[in-house]
């Protein structure tokens, strides 16, 4: 009998099912993911309720929640909405599965960490978002930052090409047996092979989303409909929605982008 070739992507650890099943249900719903990103809970709020939350999750980032605090979460909660928690936690391990945990008690949908970081810090976010009660977050690690391209990884002294940064990232990331990555839409197709090996639903979050002829601060940005082709299970979409005079007319048009895979 000829032996079966080796796997293109060897991989240490592995997902039990019952993970893997939790995960696909937890992922499982709309693949827009709304960021809110406002400097207080009334602008947020009101941008909310203009929105669906069966149609759409939101983002709470770094701004909105250290003006905020967690009672914007609650409220969001309050409206129906699944929320993503986008703090990008990166500290020692003990600290970040300190912040895990306390994401899971206020019941968020997901949370996310920096592959950076390294593998005690993931592996500890990880197991506290196992254990902090009530519904099990996601948890995704950022790979590179989608406001970055190859000069400024150079400045920060990191000898691998973005690429091989990214690929590098994304592997460690799902050997921490976290539920996926938050990359551009242009690092996708490199990493099919990595998403293959952690198993059915690994997510591959993409932000920069923007419409054709909008990059704004981003540098690796994508059309919804060139990040669902590359590969994305969730977009996250800012301005496109919020700066839009009618949010749902834009979220319909980038809805259908998403269904079709379209522009």
């Amino acid at each position: 009998m000829t032996p079966a070739p080796p796997s293109a992507e060897p991989v240490r650890g592995s997902y039990p099912a019952g993970r893997i099943g939790q995960r696909m249900r937890r992922a499982a719903g709309p693949r827009i993911v709304v960021a809110l990103d406002y400097p207080s809970a009334d602008a947020a709020l009101a941008m909310a309720r203009r929105i669906d939350p069966a149609r759409c999750r939101v983002k709470v980032g770094m701004e909105l929640f250290t003006a905020a605090g967690p009672a914007v979460l609650e409220a969001l909660h309050g409206l129906g909405f699944d929320v993503f928690l986008d703090l990008k936690f990166h500290d020692i391990p003990n600290t970040v599965a300190g912040a895990c945990r306390a994401a899971a008690a206020h019941g968020v949908w997901m949370a996310n960490v920096h592959a950076g970081g390294g593998r005690r810090m993931m592996e500890a976010a990880r197991d506290a978002a196992d254990g902090g009660g009530g519904k099990r977050p996601l948890v995704v690690a950022v790979t590179v930052l989608t406001s970055m391209d190859r000069d400024d990884l150079a400045e920060t002294g990191t000898g691998a090409a973005l690429p091989g940064r990214v690929r590098a990232l994304a592997r460690l990331a799902g050997e921490c047996g976290l539920d996926g990555v938050v990359c551009s839409a242009a690092d996708l197709g490199g990493l099919r092979g990595i998403f293959d090996a952690f198993g059915p639903g690994f997510l591959r979050v993409t932000p920069g989303i923007r419409l054709a002829g909008d990059a704004g601060d981003q540098r690796r940005v994508a059309t919804p409909g060139d990040a669902i082709r590359a590969g994305a299970s969730h977009i996250v979409v800012g301005r496109p929605v919020t700066g839009a005079p009618d949010p749902i007319a834009a979220l319909d048009a980038i809805e259908r982008a998403v269904s079709t895979g379209g522009g």
